[in-house]
């Protein structure tokens, strides 16, 4: 009997086991997946629980609920993985054997990695003027202070790339400025992002494009920011400063940060992978570029993509059908183009779509199908914001399971158009000036 274990039971690896399940033989492979406990988390959720849209019991439910039958799911955290001996060491000191390995266990927020953002993250939620919501307990925690929220600066701050779900952080500042409007906290809350990019997101296309939704929502822009440290300042007029590695300086009343992201520190003490934890990965196989016999899926590897669940659902097909011909001893046949779409919130039941790969930026036009849609790209619709919201349903009863989306693997270039590109902005200012973003 052969092993393939595949370390994370989160999107990328339920997807994949779920899918391999059906594809291998039960007489000839044993499939296990390991992880920490038993709770499948769906990520994407955390960015509605601050303001209430979703509750904890609609983001969390039993790991067993999605694996097939045929599929032993083990629980315990890991220690190591010895690749040339090819054995995974468990934290309660089990050992499990493989022929194949998948790698699919994420990336995690690493607030140790920003002099004194750690520290500021610890203590009662609603005594704290630092938060993130990266995770469940700290999404958890910023709905509880921003229920008491009564005005101030707000920061959103993007310390580093890469992280999950790149366009969070934007979504956040969005939302936040729409959730704060409603409670008639609008004209008592400046608002801020800050963020190491020279621009508001993460593609030059959507910065050109898109720039204006900041200034529409009065929201200010601090471009190139790298910060240093995060200092709290109990008996200033602020309640704590984020400064940058420039000596600029942002106070704030509250802040809302995206830690460092790392791969996980296993993979740090397995000698698997580089300064920030991610596994070398072949972008376009999807196999680790040191071990023939090990794969990596979704956040874990360093492929240029976004770290953003839809690159795991497009890349686990590749990966499915590579491991299916390394396994038939054939031609691995399936090429990943790096494809990634993904919905932004823009607040008041808006939201945008975009869709790219390696090389091809977002562009406008029509999505899935052309001159239909029925959602429209690089355009902020309702329609969008209802596809947004319906994918937690699409997500537990289609994805997770391996069950196939109308939506191809690979990009397609049909229903979109080319950008017009507007003319470049001729000045920036920072914080103490007009919010008037350079690209």
């Amino acid at each position: 009997m052969h092993r393939l274990v595949i370390l994370g039971g989160g999107t990328a690896g339920t997807m994949a086991a779920n899918m391999l399940r059906k594809r291998l033989s039960r007489h000839q492979w044993q499939i296990t997946i390991v992880d920490r406990d038993d709770e499948h988390h769906y990520q994407p959720g955390y960015l509605f629980i601050p303001f209430g849209t979703y509750r904890r019991e609609q983001v969390v439910r039993s790991r067993h609920a999605f694996i097939r039958d045929g599929i032993e799911l083990v629980l315990s955290a890991i220690d190591t993985v010895d690749a040339s001996a090819r054995t995974v060491h468990l934290d309660d000191g089990r050992t499990l054997n493989y022929d194949l390995l998948i790698v699919a266990t994420g990336c995690e927020p690493r607030p140790d990695q920003t002099p004194g953002l750690a520290d500021a993250l610890n203590g009662p939620a609603a005594d704290r003027a630092v938060h993130e919501f990266y995770t469940l307990p700290g999404a958890l925690g910023l709905h509880e202070a921003l229920k008491r929220f009564t005005g101030g600066h707000l920061v959103v701050q993007l310390t580093e790339l890469p992280i999950k779900c790149p366009v969070a952080p934007l979504e956040f500042a969005f939302l936040a400025e729409d959730h704060l409007s409603r409670r008639g906290l609008g004209a008592a809350t400046r608002i801020t992002y800050v963020t190491p990019l020279d621009g508001a997101f993460t593609k030059a296309t959507c910065s050109r494009a898109l720039s204006h939704l900041l200034d529409d929502r009065d929201i200010s822009l601090e471009t190139d920011f790298m910060t240093e440290s995060v200092e709290l300042s109990p008996d200033g007029p602020a309640r704590g400063v984020l400064r940058s590695y420039d000596d600029r300086e942002i106070p704030f009343d509250m802040l809302v940060t995206v830690p460092v992201n790392m791969g996980q520190k296993w993979v740090a003490r397995s000698g698997l992978g580089d300064d920030l934890n991610f596994i070398p990965t072949d972008k376009h196989t999807l196999r680790s570029r040191d071990h023939d016999d090990i794969w990596v899926l979704g956040d874990a590897s360093d492929i240029p993509t976004s770290k953003a669940g839809s690159v795991a659902h497009f890349a686990c097909e590749t990966l499915v059908d590579n491991i299916v011909a390394q396994i038939s001893g054939t031609k691995l046949p399936s090429v990943f183009d790096g494809h990634a779409n993904c919905f932004i919130e823009t607040g008041r039941g808006k939201a945008l779509l975009i869709d790219f790969n390696y090389d091809v930026e977002p562009l406008p036009g029509t999505f899935p199908i052309p001159a239909v849609g029925p959602m429209r790209l690089l355009t902020e619709t309702r329609a969008n914001h209802a596809g947004k919201m319906a994918f937690r349903h699409i997500y537990w009863n289609v994805l997770l399971p391996g069950r196939t989306l109308p939506i191809g693997a690979h990009m397609s270039m049909a229903g979109k158009k080319p950008l017009a590109v507007p003319p470049e902005p001729t000045e920036s200012h920072h914080q103490d000036g007009p919010a008037i973003p350079t690209f």
